[in-house]
């Protein structure tokens, strides 16, 4: 039996504790630092010569890293070095390859804590207390609650009569595992390449730009951990340079991504393009956007609901795919709501992550920033919409947007449907009267069904909502903010334009990670064709 999984207790980083004091000192330690940031192909670290530099997102002028990117000949040798390291790592014994995550995860509690947290509050500018769930505790749950899930699949055995003994193995795939990683959590970052490698795979692993100072971080864990070389490669670069190659290997056998819902149609596109090519069809995995909702009923308390929409809407400046970003309140409950929700609002300090009573830091790029502050423009100048807080900005220092409210009378307006994935919040005001047909509405106006949330003290108008809710999202919450899935508790995944829903932090990604086969001894083999009813009987009637 491998160790009981529990979830990592989060730290609070509070005022004159250790933790804090410890975190602040490798923050300043590594925000004083240019880290160079190679490729990892084979185990070795490659330096191509095409870097790029890294900067803090909350301090455009400070440098801390330098990034080397990856052209054909290196994508190359990290396809070929994946299958070449595959035998030797699917035949080792299961417990040695969980020895390795288990260890990493025992690091990461410990001696290496400080530094991932550090390197995801520099890079993508989280504050304390996000990089705690995210970096560590959430990954340090991955890392463990994977192996818990491992040894569970593998006891899954058929049964067996006698003289038979039936067995399932559950073999990695044939060929690679792609994993493509995103920039807003350090966690996702270090379990898609990690969580196929668990049951027997090996990986080429291409993180995101954005994230590529943790992402360097989370290797040199693994590498410390024990992870052998050519197991995981990681490869920065150009999304479009890397998946022409990775698509076009004969030895392709999986994609674990997660992203834009553009990007994943293209890459299942081109996977159908290539299928003929591969030794098998691949397996596809893939979290993608949200248009991610709060609803409140009549009976919902306002101070719980606007809180909520704090939380849920602006934690880590809105850029969860599970944020909420669409808000329908009813008419009786609106003014308490908008008070209390205006009044917290008023207390939120904006600014770098090295302030810890920043509750909201910078957006993660200029791409980020011009797109989001796009949206707010669109708003400022429309008739049907009333910025009801935020909408300032600026990129002089960093890309800061303050916590943004719309209060809008058109419900299909496009900041109601379109993702934004930033702080910006839309607020729809509807008739009390109008609960379930609010509820159809919440349905029909977005392609994505990822996360929600209803608040209601009404049991019937709970049980009434979570039935009408039952298709469009993966993640539902009663009475909670729709973000904050924790491993183990709420594995986390959505249908339609949100993915495949595969549920991370729980067995069920795992499984989509092996191939089963079947294998079935016989102790006591026959040695004549003939079966017993071919035998003669005095008794039968000759009916010939």
């Amino acid at each position: 039996m491998v160790p009981t999984p529990t979830n990592e207790p989060v730290r609070s980083y509070a005022p004159g504790s250790d933790e804090r004091a410890s975190l602040r000192k490798r923050l300043s330690e590594m925000r004083n630092e240019v880290v160079e940031i190679g490729a990892f192909i084979g185990g070795k670290e490659v330096h191509t010569g095409t870097e790029i530099p890294v900067y803090a997102p909350h301090e455009l002028s400070r440098q801390i890293g330098t990034s080397h990117q990856c052209g054909e000949t290196d994508i190359q040798n990290a396809i070929k070095s994946a299958v070449e390291a595959r035998h030797e790592w699917k035949n080792l014994p299961w417990t040695e390859r969980a020895s390795v995550f288990l260890k990493a995860a025992d690091l990461l509690a410990g001696p290496w804590r400080d530094t991932i947290n550090a390197s995801t509050m520099l890079g993508q500018s989280k504050n304390a207390y996000q990089a705690e769930i995210d970096s560590a505790c959430e990954l340090i749950d991955f890392f463990r609650f994977n192996v818990h899930y491992m040894e569970r699949i593998y006891q899954e055995q058929p049964a067996s009569s006698p003289g038979i003994w039936n067995k399932m193995q559950y073999r990695p795939l044939e060929g690679f595992v792609f994993a493509v990683t995103p920039f807003n959590f350090t966690a996702i970052a270090g379990n898609l390449p990690t969580a196929p490698a668990l049951m027997g795979n090996t990986v080429v692993w291409k993180p995101a730009t954005s994230s590529i100072h943790s992402s360097y971080y989370i290797y040199k864990l693994l590498e410390e951990a024990g992870l052998p070389p050519g197991v995981i490669n990681m490869i920065p670069g150009r999304g479009s340079q890397v998946g022409k190659h990775v698509f076009s290997s004969e030895h392709f056998s999986g994609l674990h991504f997660t992203g834009s819902t553009s990007t994943f149609r293209y890459m299942w596109g081109t996977i159908a393009d290539n299928l003929g090519s591969y030794h098998s069809y691949p397996r596809i995995v893939g979290e993608t956007g949200g248009k991610d909702f709060i609803v409140a009923h009549a009976s919902a308390d306002p101070a719980e609901v606007a809180t909520a929409i704090v939380r849920g809407g602006f934690e880590y400046q809105g850029q969860k795919c599970s944020a909420a970003s669409r808000i329908y309140l009813p008419e009786s409950r609106w003014e308490a709501t908008r008070d209390v929700l205006l009044g917290q609002l008023s207390e939120i300090k904006v600014g770098p992550v090295e302030d810890f009573s920043n509750f909201m830091n910078a957006v993660i790029d200029r791409s980020a920033f011009e797109s989001i502050t796009g949206y707010i423009d669109h708003a400022k100048e429309s008739s049907d919409v009333e910025v009801l807080h935020g909408g300032g900005y600026s990129d002089e220092e960093g890309y800061f947007i303050e916590p943004t409210v719309l209060l809008t009378q058109d419900p299909t307006y496009r900041t109601m449907c379109e993702e934004i994935f930033g702080p910006v919040v839309s607020i729809y005001v509807y008739e009390d009267s109008k609960y379930m047909e609010t509820l159809d509405l919440v349905d029909r106006s977005s392609p994505y069904a990822l996360t929600g949330a209803v608040f209601a003290r009404d049991r019937d108008v709970i049980i009434a909502s979570t039935e009408r809710l039952s298709d469009n999202v993966g993640n539902f919450y009663i009475n909670d903010k729709p973000s904050g899935a924790v491993v183990g508790q709420q594995p986390f995944g959505g249908a339609r334009a949100s993915g495949t829903n595969d549920k991370a932090g729980s067995h069920l990604n795992l499984l989509r990670w092996v191939s089963a086969r079947t294998i079935k001894e016989n102790f006591n083999p026959p040695s004549d064709y003939r079966y017993p009813f071919l035998e003669n009987d005095p008794d039968d009637v000759n009916i010939i």
